[in-house]
């Protein structure tokens, strides 16, 4: 644990909590919030992996609860203010991270992928949301981080649900800025471009699997299209500790947001194109792969050179292989 960063942090004495903490980017928000100072609530699904998970972060000298527990269960919400609260502290930090990807063409999607990316992207941190904030507000003080994306501001193909549910939770983190700014509980609305977690191996892909994963697994993975996670993730501690209204991560992300800011035909015109190079439908939509099985299917060394970058991530991040 760095000592000088943890004296200086406004963090440092303070409760977090962390969704999708066992792996990826969330791990790694909560080593930065571990080396800050803080206490840790971590909730996860995978029990084992969140364990695995939680003694890294203990082996920095953060406390740290263990939620095993599936965030689309109202109940969890609840769960973890009363984990915070057993211990005898109450949420400071709240840090909406946990997500799902799935990739393939809008033909190759159902309803109920639509309900899945919703309940985990936006019904989920609106529970958390209305869970903690009140709290928060009569103590006046707090941060709450949401985690949205570069896909929550311009719809990219192939990823309707993912992009759906981002927007919601981009407009739910911009409305709460608003809203609560007079409370001295800041909202911090994160908006990444493609990381190199990992997420690539553990993202579900539909329609044709192995054809999707060729182009997402790769641009997922590559330096310059894709950022370094751990350097993400201390950029976004470090505006949660500023209370900066706004994140946006990679360069790529930031001319994007910007291009469609003054030029929203164009841009959609562009995605228009770029959708006509993705991979068509595939049978009758309904084939589907995690990304570590449709790369075994795809068995493309040059694919797999492609994406050494993310593997390493995924080792290195707890993603699983």
């Amino acid at each position: 644990m760095n000592g000088r960063r943890t004296q200086e942090s406004p963090l440092a004495g303070q409760t977090a909590v962390v969704t999708g903490a066992s792996r990826g980017l969330g791990l790694l928000i909560a080593r930065e919030l571990a080396d800050r100072g803080c206490a840790l609530v971590v909730c996860a699904r995978d029990a084992e992996a969140l364990h695995r998970s939680a003694e890294q972060l203990r082996s920095r000298g953060a406390p740290v609860t263990e939620v095993a527990a599936d965030l689309t269960d109202p109940e969890t919400a609840d769960r973890l203010v009363a984990a915070a609260r057993s211990s005898g502290r109450e949420v400071d930090i709240l840090v909406n991270n946990a997500g799902e990807i799935q990739v393939g063409p809008v033909a190759a999607m159902t309803e109920a992928d639509f309900r899945s990316a919703m309940e985990t992207m936006f019904f989920a941190p609106l529970r958390l949301v209305l869970a903690v904030v009140p709290g928060m507000r009569e103590r006046r003080r707090g941060r709450v981080v949401n985690v949205t994306s570069i896909g929550g501001r311009i719809a990219a193909p192939h990823l309707l649900p993912y992009d759906a549910a981002k927007f919601a939770a981009a407009g739910l983190s911009e409305g709460l800025r608003a809203e609560l700014a007079a409370d001295g509980v800041s909202v911090t609305t994160v908006v990444p471009g493609l990381m190199r977690t990992g997420s690539h191996l553990a993202a579900e892909f539909a329609g044709r699997p192995e054809q999707e994963y060729a182009w997402f697994g790769p641009a997922a993975s590559l330096p310059g299209l894709s950022m370094d996670a751990g350097r993400a993730a201390r950029r976004i501690v470090r505006a949660a500790e500023r209370r900066r209204a706004e994140l946006v991560l990679t360069p790529v992300a930031k001319i994007a947001v910007r291009a469609h800011g003054i030029a929203p035909a164009t841009t959609t015109r562009t995605l228009g194109l770029a959708a006509r190079l993705l991979p068509g439908e595939g049978g009758d939509g309904g084939d589907r792969a995690r990304g570590a099985e449709a790369a075994r299917r795809l068995g493309s060394r040059l694919v797999g050179v492609l994406t050494t970058a993310g593997d390493r991530a995924a080792r290195r991040h707890n993603e699983p292989a």
